[in-house]
């Protein structure tokens, strides 16, 4: 895609913002993906972009219970 501009970026996660239409969409779906993350797994979820060329989401979670 296009990019995220800063003041989006900045919203992204948070519960029902969306930047499509009225009635086409409900804004959960990244701040859902949030919660699970970051509450559920107690890892971090975040998002850098650079407008008109790229954005990145990266998910880190920890690890749990090392093999020998």
């Amino acid at each position: 895609g296009p990019g995220i501009e800063q003041d989006v970026l900045e919203k992204l996660f948070n519960p029902f913002f969306t930047t499509k239409p009225a009635g086409e969409g409900t804004g959960l779906g990244l701040s859902l993906s949030h919660d699970i993350v970051v509450q559920s797994h107690h890892g971090e979820l975040s998002a850098a972009s650079v407008p008109g060329e790229f954005a990145e989401f990266t998910i880190v979670l920890p690890r749990q219970g090392q093999s020998p």
